[in-house]
Parts: structure tokens; sequence; C-alpha cells
């Protein structure tokens, strides 16, 4: 599953999503979810990604709140019109949920601004039609 936004900032986010099923436990309940973004610079002057929020909810309704700096350990520049990317995780207690956020980011004249994450699912395969 892969979703794409482009916003007014200049910067264009890409998602895809993988269920992990060696990784689950149903019985626990236990479901583990890999995800792989793209960030894509359309600026004309290099930024950098220095935080990011997630709000991560289940399908009881149960929302997680995760903030922290740079993403996979890294606050990574980003030169204009080239892209960054990684994959990272998420365990949810249930079959189903959701993902979204923002990336704190600065550009090259300090500024900071937003770059809103677009909501994206998490899902075990045959859950969704």
């Amino acid at each position: 599953m892969s979703k794409q936004i482009q916003d007014n900032c200049g910067i264009a986010i890409q998602v895809s999503t993988q269920y992990l099923q060696q990784q689950s436990d149903p019985g626990r309940p236990s479901y583990a979810f890999a995800y792989t973004i793209t960030i894509l610079n359309n600026r004309d002057q290099p930024v950098r990604l220095l935080s990011r929020h997630w709000i991560i909810t289940d399908q009881n309704g149960k929302v997680d709140e995760v903030k922290g700096n740079g993403v996979v350990g890294q606050q990574p520049l980003i030169a204009p019109g080239h892209s960054y990317q990684y994959s990272s995780g998420a365990v949810l207690q249930t079959e189903i949920g959701d993902m979204h956020g923002s990336y704190t980011m600065q550009d090259a004249d300090g500024e900071l601004f937003d770059a809103p994450i677009p909501l994206f699912v998490l899902a075990v395969p045959h859950m969704l039609h």
C-alpha cells in the first residue's frame, strides 16, 4: 500500500507499508508493521529534517504519540530535487490502525517549518476491502 502527498511547503512524502507476519503474534495480540518513507525536497534550497511527531491510532481507538529527534538516528540534509528514504516500524494490538504526523524541518535560512505526514493505514492483508 502506498500513499503520496504534495503540500504547499515544498516537501512531498510517500509512504509504503507492509505487514510483518513473522514478527506478529495475534494471540498476544501483537501485529507488526514496517513502513518506508520517502521525503522529496521540491524546494530551491536544502532542508534538514530535525524531528518527527507521530500519532498512531489502533482499531480500538488507542492513541500513541511519538516525538523525537530526527529519524532512525539521523537528521538528514536533503538537497533541492533530492530525496531521503528510511524504513521503520510499529506494533499495534489490533489488526488495523493508522499513522500520521509531521516532520519539523529547517531551511537554509534557519527558518523552521512543519511538513505534514499524510494519514496512512496499517492493516493485516485482507482486512480491508
